[in-house]
């Protein structure tokens, strides 16, 4: 453009004939002054001025870097903050002080600050501790409870919640008092209804994991898992994380459900719930579908609870001080050299061993095997209770 200009075309011409505007073939000529066109530089510069004028000057930069060394040295408070230097600016003299923000972005500025920044990682994958889950071979559905809900008159409510992890597939079961024969009787109706899981992941609860006062104890709902061939998983207590889907799903449902009506009966909250858990299940239909498959209902299932357990229980577990790791009402040495660190242990009945994996949230796809202990299920009959 600046080549027609010399050449004695009109700006407004050149312009319309390579379709810029006026200013823009205006700037260029400009940068061009009088110079051959071989010799004008013609990189993009950025618009404005090369300095902002109300940057801190570099002598008062520099003299807020002295002053921070001079009071982390000699200062009888301590203090060699931003607030301190202002306060010593101050007392100094100096003619324009700047505010405590602007002191403290020209100390990052310099990289003199003492602070770590935090490192900001990636999260790990959903079911990171399950490499079957992570890598999306095979799902997992998590339940929980909801206690402490009461229907005005008295009538006390617990709620039943599932959702698979990668599925979204929900299931929502209000009931007068949650027991584990509840739970078994709605997760076979769940399971007949959509299919197994590779994983059931729960809490520990008595209901979910059995009496803790006893050693040895496979409840009823691990039962109920190991004879469909399901893993049964019970997240580390205290620990967050494990349990989001499911605990997020246990705030949705009071929020839409729960706290959005007055119900008047248990059947009525039962209804609207039900309402719910569908119109759910239908906005996730794409996602349901492209879970990983789950496994058919076995034909003419019945439980049978005095059967001796066979599979893998997992339990995600996080080691004392020394290393040592409790499972199953007993005390397993895994490693002095992993303590206060997670650890999945996988108890497998079948080859009567007990494996401890390494679990690392800043390395979820390393999970190197701790140790190995015998371990052998004593035989003994179930008791209704438990």
């Amino acid at each position: 453009m600046v080549e027609l200009v010399r050449c004695g075309v009109a700006m407004r011409e050149v312009a319309r004939r390579l379709g810029v505007s006026l200013l823009t073939v205006q700037r260029w000529v400009e940068r061009a002054g009088e110079k051959r066109l071989e010799r004008v530089d013609w990189t993009s510069r950025k618009t404005g001025a090369r300095r902002a004028p109300n940057r801190t000057s570099s002598e008062l930069e520099l003299m807020i870097v002295n002053s921070r060394e001079m009071l982390r040295v000699s200062s009888d408070l301590g203090e060699f903050g931003a607030v301190a230097i202002r306060e010593a600016l101050i007392a100094s003299g100096t003619p324009t002080t700047p505010s405590i923000r602007t002191i403290g972005r020209v100390l990052a500025r310099s990289g003199v600050l003492d602070r770590k920044v935090r490192v900001r990682r990636s999260p790990p994958p959903l079911g990171w501790y399950l490499p079957a889950v992570s890598e999306m071979r095979s799902e997992l559905d998590s339940f929980d409870t909801v206690t402490g809900l009461v229907i005005r008159g008295g009538v006390e409510v617990e709620v039943l919640n599932g959702t698979s992890l990668h599925g979204g597939l929900i299931t929502c079961w209000p009931s007068s008092a949650m027991t584990a024969a509840k739970v078994v009787e709605h997760l076979i109706s769940h399971w007949k209804a959509f299919g197994c899981p590779g994983y059931a992941q729960f809490d520990n609860a008595t209901i979910f994991q059995g009496p803790h006062q006893y050693q040895d104890v496979v409840g009823r709902v691990m039962r109920l898992c190991l004879q469909l061939g399901i893993v049964p998983v019970f997240a580390p207590p205290r620990e967050p994380g494990f349990q989001a889907s499911v605990e997020s799903l246990n705030g949705r449902w009071q929020a839409k459900v729960w706290a959005r009506f007055e119900h008047a009966s248990l059947t009525q909250l039962r209804e609207r719930s039900d309402r719910y858990v569908t119109a759910v299940r239908n906005r996730a239909v794409q996602r349901i579908e492209r879970a990983p498959r789950r496994l058919s209902f076995p034909d003419h299932f019945d439980l049978d609870l005095q059967a001796h357990p066979k599979g893998t229980i997992i339990f995600i577990r996080r080691a004392d001080p020394h290393g040592a790791v409790s499972v199953l009402g007993r005390l397993f040495s895994v490693s002095s050299q992993w303590p206060h660190r997670l650890v999945r242990t996988e108890v497998d009945l079948d080859l009567r061993r007990i494996r401890f994996f390494a679990l690392r949230r800043s390395e979820p796809a390393s999970q190197p095997l701790l140790i190995e202990h015998d371990y052998v299920l004593p035989r003994r009959r179930f008791r209704l209770r438990d």
